[in-house]
């Protein structure tokens, strides 16, 4: 089976609440603290990334209420923010792509610098692909002709064009990010494409459309799934409302022996919020890498095991990343320390990293999950693993390691 990590590394640099990190992602990531610590700055970062080559840079700051609200706020004034993501592709091919934006009078703001290198299979650049984009000028390239460079976008849109950089933007733009919306998907839907879940559900109808044309025992493993969070869930169907399409619940209720009809109007929360969840987990191969907001909320605290289970299961095929302060969606032995971003904030700074060596100890030798370690309060940073990250993995343009 393919290794599912797509994101090997990511580095923020002044992000909101996040000052710098530099952290290691795996197959299942959960990002765990309470309110407010920053957990969902973190996700934010990689959904600017998606939503600039959707759209464009503008677009995605404008949504955040622009620069000045993106770059992080301190005594020091940072006047720019950086993200900085280690990749690899089931292809064979990994390597980096950074880009730093600064801000400039009246709200306005540049893309400073862009690299983007890409590595062969033995590693070596010579061979591979890159390019250097400084102020707007492209300074420096692999191939000899290209688009040029502009000051208020990213290259890689651009560069999309060419045939050694497609994979690289298809894999970072159909990223999926969701923090889903009940009262959306109850609405009557307008059908698209349904290649990627749209962030608040509001496609989930045509989502579900493809994926029982496309892998029907892939839908029938989401309704497996939903019918034990939900009892008496046998199935879930799309119907069409004249130009419209909504969801149909079929439901055992009582002891009738033929289930009832639910449309999606008549769901709970934590119903339609549990169906998009695994929906997005299971969704097309096309999504390389899912974050997903607290995937537990709404649903009955017995149910998060169901949630776990199907994060665990999806996981083997896509890399994910959820945010959580719910101890029952971490109330599992087999969750190791490795899965777990310890995520806190201290004085408005945001401070990331791996489990402290207690929770580490306490997790690695059964002692106690992480769920219950949240209960106790006890769910720390390592202060010393994050201080003594090496200054060269929190530059962004420092040359990739392998």
């Amino acid at each position: 089976m393919n290794d599912p990590v797509f994101l090997k590394r990511v580095v923020l640099n002044n992000y909101k609440s996040i000052k710098e990190c530099s952290v290691p992602l795996g197959s299942l990531t959960f990002l765990v603290g309470q309110n407010g610590a920053g957990k969902s700055n973190f996700l934010d970062a990689l959904r600017l990334v998606a939503e600039s080559l959707n759209t464009s840079l503008e677009h995605a700051l404008r949504e955040r209420g622009g620069i000045n609200e993106v770059r992080r706020r301190s005594s020091g004034h940072p006047t720019h923010f950086g993200i900085r993501l280690d990749w690899k592709l089931p292809n064979g091919t990994e390597g980096m792509y950074a880009f730093r934006v600064g801000s400039q009078k009246k709200g306005g703001f540049e893309v400073q610098q862009e690299e983007c290198k890409i590595f062969n299979k033995e590693f070596k650049l010579e061979e591979g692909h890159f390019y250097k984009v400084e102020g707007g000028l492209l300074k420096n390239k692999s191939f000899k002709v290209g688009p040029p460079a502009v000051i208020d976008r990213l290259y890689l849109v651009a560069a999309s064009g060419l045939a050694e950089f497609r994979p690289l933007y298809d894999a970072l733009s159909h990223m999926g990010f969701y923090n889903l919306n009940p009262d959306e998907i109850r609405e009557p839907q307008t059908p698209d494409t349904g290649e990627v879940l749209k962030r608040d559900g509001s496609n989930l109808s045509s989502v579900l459309s493809v994926m029982d044309k496309e892998n029907k025992k892939v839908r029938d493993q989401v309704v497996e799934f939903l019918s034990k969070v939900v009892s008496g869930i046998q199935d879930v169907k799309v119907q069409h409302v004249g130009k419209k399409e909504t969801l149909e619940f079929y439901q055992l209720v009582g002891t009738n022996k033929d289930p009832w009809r639910f449309t999606a109007e008549n769901m709970s929360d934590g119903t339609l919020r549990a169906l998009g969840v695994l929906t997005a987990l299971f969704q097309t191969k096309k999504v390389p890498f899912v974050g997903i907001e607290e995937p537990e909320v709404a649903v009955h605290p017995g149910a998060a095991g169901i949630i776990r289970d199907g994060l665990c299961s999806a996981s083997k095929r896509m890399q994910i990343a959820v945010t959580s302060h719910s101890p029952d969606l971490l109330d599992d032995k087999d969750i190791c320390d490795d899965s777990i971003l310890a995520v806190v904030n201290k004085n408005g700074e945001t401070r990331l990293g791996p489990l402290d060596q207690a929770g580490r100890k306490a997790v690695r030798e059964r002692l106690y999950t992480a769920g219950e370690l949240l209960r106790l309060n006890q769910i720390e940073p390592d202060e010393d693993s994050v201080s003594m990250t090496i200054s060269n993995q929190l530059e962004l343009f420092a040359d990739y390691q392998p």
